[in-house]
This record gives structure tokens, sequence and C-alpha cells, in this order.
């Protein structure tokens, strides 16, 4: 692979955040117990890393502004809009997964 300068990795890292939160913003359908199970993260987790980011640089960002920005509105209004209760085998699935035990 070519050598990329620093500038050219954070470029291209921020290009495929942002497509992951549109590609996220889109896929409604998609539940974050869903995400969970499947691939240890949720919507709530990338933005609590990007809370963490910004505060690791000196950044205050609030738990809530974190969440708009990857929702795309904020998260009681997603949540409203967008999400559904989890069934059994879902929440079985996640006790059984659970990346944070």
């Amino acid at each position: 692979m070519t050598d990329l300068t620093k500038e050219q990795q954070t470029e291209f890292e921020a290009a495929a955040f942002r497509r992951l939160v549109a590609h996220l913003r889109d896929r409604t359908d998609v539940q974050n117990i869903d995400l969970m199970n499947l691939a240890g993260f949720c919507r709530n987790c990338l933005s609590n890393w990007y809370r963490e980011a910004a505060e690791e640089t000196g950044v205050p960002v609030t738990k809530d502004q974190s969440r708009e920005i990857v929702y795309g509105m904020p998260y009681e209004q997603w949540k409203t809009l967008h999400q559904n209760e989890a069934s059994e085998a879902q929440k079985a699935a996640f006790d059984t997964n659970n990346p944070h035990k």
C-alpha cells in the first residue's frame, strides 16, 4: 500500500466515519440491539467513542450532543420514531454476547 501522510490517513478515516454514520442513519430498520448482537457495538457506542475522542483533545461534548451527531436528531426523537421493543430472542442473544460483561 502507498504510504499515507498522517493528514491523508485522518482524512480517509473521517470520510469512512461520515459514511458509516450516514449508513446507520439510513438504516433505521436495524436496531441497536441487532448491531450489538452481531458486531459488539451500536450507534450509542459510536457516539460514546466520538465524545471520548473530543474530550481527549480538551473539547467538551455532552452525551446528548454526541448522540445527535450520530443519530442525526435528538436521541429521544430517534427512539420514538425508530426504536422497537427488543424481542426475548434479541435480549437473550445480548445477554449471551454482551461484550461489556
